[in-house]
């Protein structure tokens, strides 16, 4: 069994931490927007879990990178190849049924991924996917329950909610890749088999759709590359508005 090295101990949170961040920052742009107050709070308290989590991965990157680098100097003073989370994450709010499938699709992931990781021999992984497993199972019962709501809705519910599924369903492939790093942290004892949660994230959504009368996406596009820091153009723009006060005003502190 061959060990982590610092560097690939960090890259390896760092991936997580960064889906967190930016999947929270997208659903932060729902404040004060969402369409009833109810749900206004829901997504904000959903972003503010993700935030939480991301903090968290960061922290533990940067403590073990040992050079210095907090979570904040993780999350704003990186460029934009500098970031490792998956495409689907960055993807725009769109409407409301295209939020709810972005979150679907993503939150029956993590639900198994931190179910995983919760055996993680690195204890600080471990003690993050314990406490993101319970925020996770929240987030995937709401998710679902909107594409329950929208898909078996009205005609036009429904239309909304298969043409957003549509536009994500590309995505997903994403979410199961395994590289080299993926492979090392499996067998170090510290990452999980990320293409083996694939049959859990595929029976849940299954489940919900058929429960929504919502048929299979059809589409046979793909994409991946956002964990090899290649990303679209919507992540710039995240970045642009979540990292303009620290570049504005580097090391600013409150007082």
């Amino acid at each position: 069994m061959s060990a982590l090295t610092q560097a690939e101990r960090r890259d390896y949170c760092i991936r997580f931490g960064d889906n967190a961040l930016i999947l929270g920052q997208r659903l932060g742009e729902w404040c004060g927007h969402a369409p009833v107050l109810e749900e206004d709070i829901a997504l904000t308290n959903i972003a503010l879990d993700l935030v939480g989590q991301a903090r968290l991965w960061l922290s533990h990157a940067g403590a073990v990178e040992g050079e210095g680098r907090d979570e904040d100097a993780l999350a704003m003073k990186r460029d934009v190849l500098d970031f490792r989370n998956v495409l689907l994450v960055e993807q725009p709010n769109g409407d409301f049924a295209h939020t709810i499938a972005r979150q679907f699709l993503y939150d029956a992931w993590a639900v198994p991924l931190y179910q995983a990781l919760s055996s993680s021999t690195d204890e600080t992984i471990r003690g993050i996917a314990e406490k993101a497993v319970k925020e996770s199972l929240y987030h995937r019962r709401h998710s679902s329950e909107w594409v329950i709501r929208l898909g078996d809705g009205t005609e036009e519910s429904r239309a909304r909610m298969i043409t957003a599924l549509d536009e994500f369903w590309g995505f997903q492939d994403e979410l199961f890749e395994m590289d080299a790093l993926d492979a090392k942290a499996l067998a170090a004892g510290v990452g999980v088999d990320l293409a083996g949660l694939r049959p859990v994230w595929t029976a849940h959504i299954e489940a919900v759709l058929a429960q929504a009368t919502l048929p299979l996406p059809g589409v046979t596009w793909r994409v991946t590359g956002g964990r090899r820091g290649r990303h679209s153009e919507h992540l710039g723009y995240i970045l642009a508005e979540l990292q303009f006060l620290q570049r504005a005003y580097p090391d600013a502190v409150r007082w």
